[in-house]
């Protein structure tokens, strides 16, 4: 290339890099798509990569994990012992074989504090012929607490009465104290992460973007798009729904998936909220047993009692996680505890309020469109009236962010509602949007019946109304990629937010997209009265 050609180029980059983010003060955005294309076929990691080889030996501890508490001052250390049994016939380990303890300090050499907890193990079992059962190790979690914020602790874990049965010094960092001028330097955001080679690709660009939290919102490593005897595919339904008398699952992959991510988990606080391919239906329809026994939620610290659905604090942002697949009517207890909650969030102490769940409530992507419109009938309302600033989705496999919206009308005092749907995960792209031509899906169409039922009706109003889709990109969706990846959100006061979209097209860690989140507490809280800011 010649050098008057290069020029340009050079100029309209660094105008680029210089140019300040666009801000939701602006307004509705102008809806911008960007054609990236298909990512490609995304292979999973096999169970002979080393990464997710069990690497320890006898009652050592692997899978170590921090998760947090409903405050700074407290953190959950879960872990697990001994191996997992597959086979027609498996008998489940004694938890009461090992102990459950973590040592911690200040300092790697001076672990003066102890704390004991709680173990159990679980088991995925089928009652058909040739299908293998599945009983896990020893699930560990302990709550720390009396913990100072904005500290790093450094930890061990097992058993110390068993010889060899301690794991090695890892450490985290407890998250800032609560209160509106105390805010964590960056939140990652993920979702729909699976265990391919894409997602490897993920997790070392949102590591090199030194998160001190990460969010995960469901879809975590797609056991269930196996059989029980290690078989896998990208669509389940596609190859094995007319051959199997059940939904199957290949439940090691979770241990896969726990030994991969140990180098985050151990350092990196991860909040998990579960998606549909954690349902994982068994004997006695029963579900979703190795999300709500491989993890800690403060569930009991912030009144919910429910894996599923919780809410804590970090610093002056109150987080609410929600649940898409369980029972989320005005009369069930899901909403009764929200509406709890939400009552008891103090602006002046927490000014951000942020909620996070699998499915999306917005989406244009032909794929899930509208699917969630039961749950947004149900609880949209009271999001909106208690000023619920952002939404976090994952569930559709591509990238969209909205402008401030309520029931499909952009609003100014709306939650920006962002769905970042796939973090490399094996299952096709998100590439085809609902307002193309020929590409609108049928709304007779059969719902997840984990969802609720189907709620969506032709629109009643404005561009749209008397149709099924829009015929263009509605006005609420202000940018939309099909591109994989993660987020990362800075808060940086009590109004203002910087997001960012860091897609991992070609292999590369690039932002695709990025916006100022404003805050307008004076004109938007309807229905708190305590608002300092």
């Amino acid at each position: 290339m010649r050098r008057g050609s290069l020029l340009p180029l050079l100029l309209a980059a660094a105008v680029a890099v210089s140019a300040e983010p666009a801000s939701t003060l602006s307004g509705p955005a102008r809806s911008v798509t960007v054609p990236l294309g298909d990512r490609g076929h995304a292979v999973d990691l096999p169970d002979t990569d080393p990464r997710v080889q069990r690497r320890v030996t006898g009652w050592a501890p692997e899978q170590v994990a921090v998760a947090l508490s409903a405050e700074p001052t407290s953190a959950w250390v879960s872990w697990i012992t001994g191996e997992f049994q597959m086979g027609g016939a498996v008998k489940p380990l004694d938890p009461s074989t090992v102990g459950s303890v973590v040592r911690y300090g200040l300092a790697a050499d001076s672990l003066l504090h102890e704390a004991a907890g709680e173990s159990l193990v679980y088991s995925q079992l089928y009652p058909f012929e040739g299908l293998q059962n599945y009983t896990s190790g020893i699930i560990h979690h302990v709550r720390l607490q009396g913990l100072e914020p904005g500290t790093k602790y450094y930890y061990q874990c097992g058993d110390p009465a068993i010889p060899d049965a301690m794991s090695d010094v890892h450490a985290f960092r407890t998250m800032p104290a609560v209160g509106p001028k105390s805010y964590p330097g960056r939140i990652a955001v993920v979702g729909d992460l699976g265990l391919t080679y894409n997602t490897t690709s993920t997790v070392e660009h949102m590591v090199r973007n030194q998160p001190d939290l990460v969010l995960l919102l469901g879809d975590v490593c797609y056991a269930n798009l196996y059989l029980t005897n290690g078989t896998g595919t990208d669509c389940y339904s596609c190859t094995f729904a007319n051959s199997t008398p059940v939904h199957e699952t290949y439940q090691p992959r979770w241990d896969y998936w726990g030994r991969y991510m140990e180098p985050v988990t151990s350092s990196i606080p991860m909040m998990v909220v579960e998606g549909n391919h954690e349902i994982e239906e068994q004997i006695h329809n029963k579900t979703f047993a190795s999300y709500s026994s491989r993890f800690a939620f403060p569930s009991e610290e912030s009144g919910s009692f429910s894996p599923f659905y919780y809410s804590f604090d970090v610093g002056g942002i109150h987080f609410v996680m929600l649940a898409a697949y369980v029972d989320y009517k005005k009369s069930g207890e899901q909403y009764r505890w929200l509406e709890k909650d939400l009552e008891k969030v103090d602006r002046s102490v927490t000014p951000w309020l942020i909620a996070g769940w699998h499915a999306p409530w917005y989406t244009t992507y032909k794929a899930h469109y509208r699917e969630a419109e039961c749950m947004r009938v149900e609880m949209e309302e009271l999001l909106y009236s208690y000023g619920v600033d952002v939404v976090f989705t994952g569930h559709v496999h591509a990238y969209e962010r909205s402008n401030r919206v309520f029931n499909y009308t952009p609003d100014p005092c709306g939650p920006v509602h962002i769905s970042v749907g796939d973090g490399g995960n094996r299952e096709k792209m998100a590439t085809s949007h609902a307002d193309e031509a020929g590409h609108c899906p049928d709304p007779a169409s059969t719902p997840d019946p984990f969802m609720g039922g189907f709620c969506a009706s032709n629109f009643t109003s404005g561009p749209a109304a008397g149709s099924f889709c829009w015929d263009r990109q509605p006005e609420y969706s202000a940018y939309r990629e099909s591109s994989f990846g993660h987020g990362i959100l800075e808060v940086k006061n009590e109004t203002h937010a910087l997001w960012r979209w860091h897609r991992n097209q070609d292999l590369h860690a690039t932002v695709g997209d990025e916006v100022y989140i404003v805050r307008e507490p004076d004109k938007c809280l309807v229905k708190s009265t305590r608002l300092a800011y």
